[in-house]
């Protein structure tokens, strides 16, 4: 009906505009929308290696926590006086820590001997969980150069204390300040950051779930009806002659 020829009275002709108001302003907002090329979208890789220790553990990785800036889609630019921007024409495969987390796992499944590494989420009994801070994942400028930072905590699943903790970091130059040239750049720090870590978690003394708790392993009780004070002082007598 909005779209016919035929001829109306000014009065229908003022109740049809008003009634085609919403679709002609709708169409105007979708063209102005779509007007712009979509933004490259660009995945993370995860590295393989081989990297011996930690055979027959089996670990979690849980998602990265990380501040709102960085739970996002886009590529982070952040200058000498702490100000953030992002760059136009790319952006990640998706949210940023989740897709951490998905890299991370791969790439303790490319390079580690542990015996399984999932996600908390899967419902898999594990031995240790590794938790992380993404703390930066950037492109910093002037110098135009990626920079990563993790801070990682193994966790042990049996008593819930901390076993290590340690940061990682990596600076790897940007070709250039767009959208392809960051997400290279820092793709490469990342997959030095992943490594590193692999390599931390492979030659940590990880806990072991079916592990003996330390009192278990420590020295037997003494017999009942016996005073063990009492008996290391008679060993420390000397004998009558």
């Amino acid at each position: 009906m909005c779209g016919s020829p035929v001829s109306l009275p000014p009065n229908k002709r003022a109740w049809t505009l008003r009634r085609c108001a919403p679709v002609l302003l709708l169409a105007a907002l979708t063209g102005a929308c779509s007007s712009g090329p979509a933004p490259a979208t660009f995945d993370l890789s995860a590295p393989s290696s081989r990297i011996r220790g930690a055979a027959g553990v089996q670990v979690l990785v849980a998602e990265p926590a990380a501040l709102q800036s960085l739970s996002t889609q886009q590529i982070l630019v952040k200058d000498a006086s702490g100000a953030i921007s992002f760059l136009g024409g790319g952006q990640w495969a998706d949210n940023l820590p989740r897709l951490i987390q998905t890299r991370l796992i791969n790439t303790f499944e490319n390079a580690s001997q542990l015996r399984g590494v999932a996600r908390p989420s899967s419902g898999a009994v594990a031995d240790a969980q590794l938790i992380s801070e993404l703390r930066r994942f950037e492109i910093a400028t002037p110098g135009n150069e990626a920079v990563v930072e993790i801070s990682a905590k193994i966790v042990s699943e049996q008593n819930g204390r901390i076993v290590n903790g340690r940061i990682f970091r990596s600076r790897v130059p940007a070709g250039a300040v767009d959208a392809p040239n960051a997400a290279r750049a820092l793709d490469d720090a990342l997959s030095v950051v992943m490594l590193d870590i692999v390599r931390w978690v492979s030659a940590s003394q990880l806990p072991r779930r079916d592990a003996p708790p330390p009192e278990a392993t420590s020295q037997a009780p003494a017999p009942e009806g016996t005073n063990p004070q009492a008996e290391a002082g008679k060993a420390d007598q000397p004998a009558k002659s």
